[in-house]
């Protein structure tokens, strides 16, 4: 019986040195995945990397790792042509099936999906700021973007009518969609400017626009997206996702 309880000690010694190994291990392996991504991908800060499964060194060992999650506060995506930037916020991203060479330089995931923000002051930039005529004497401009409830976004648009300002701005709730790596924001019915009609083609001018969004990490792309009190909340997805490397 002393021997057996002797056993059973070195085991749970042996079993707990094991647990505090592998929480090493995994701590370390984080900080260094964190600092290759934020090599890889040129952030401003260090992102954050969670290693996901028990044990960790015995997954090291198979050369994958189940689930990885990585967090990005502020990410500068490329928009349009790619001279511009678009400002993502709260990036998450669940990794799944991380495969990594043999010196540990890369890490490719075979799938990944996510969430994120575009803030609406961001997307703001995207639309006709300037005034611009949209029938002769009359001039109109987006001036703000923001939450219009139900999942659209409410778009208000400031109009001057023969050199007078209208008083009141005039608002449309529009809907968000992606299309091709593009966000796009349609108007749902069409705002009337002091009372004046104006072909379609001319309001749609100013109250529809898109915004292209690229370079995301890893080569993760946008799959949808939805308005929501603080901007709009995408949702991305990826297959052979680089995750470092």
């Amino acid at each position: 019986m002393r021997a057996l309880r002797i056993l059973l000690i070195v085991v749970v010694i042996l079993g707990g040195l094991f647990v505090i190994a592998d929480r090493v291990a995994v701590n370390f392996a984080e900080d260094e995945a964190a600092d290759r991504l934020k090599t890889t991908e040129n952030l401003s800060a260090t992102p954050d990397v969670s290693i996901k499964g028990f044990p960790f060194l015995t997954q090291v060992a198979g050369g994958s790792l189940d689930d990885i999650e990585v967090g990005i506060q502020d990410y500068e995506a490329a928009a349009g042509n790619g001279a511009q930037k678009i400002r993502i916020d709260d990036l998450k991203a669940d990794m799944q099936g991380v495969e990594f060479s043999g010196d540990y330089s890369s890490a490719t995931a075979t799938s990944a999906t996510g969430t994120a923000t575009i803030a609406y002051d961001e997307l703001l930039k995207t639309a006709k700021s300037e005034p611009t005529q949209v029938a002769p004497g009359v001039t109109a401009n987006v001036v703000g973007l923001s939450d219009g409830g139900n999942g659209k976004i409410k778009v208000t648009v400031e109009a001057t009518v023969l050199g007078t300002k209208l008083p009141e701005p005039v608002s449309v709730l529009s809907t968000v969609t992606v299309v091709d790596g593009e966000v796009r924001v349609k108007a749902d019915g069409l705002p009337k400017f002091g009372g004046v009609e104006l072909a379609e083609s001319r309001v749609r001018a100013i109250t529809d626009f898109q915004q292209k969004i690229d370079g995301l990490p890893g080569g993760i792309k946008l799959d949808s997206v939805q308005a929501a009190p603080n901007g709009v909340e995408i949702t991305v997805k990826g297959s052979n996702v680089r995750l470092a490397g």
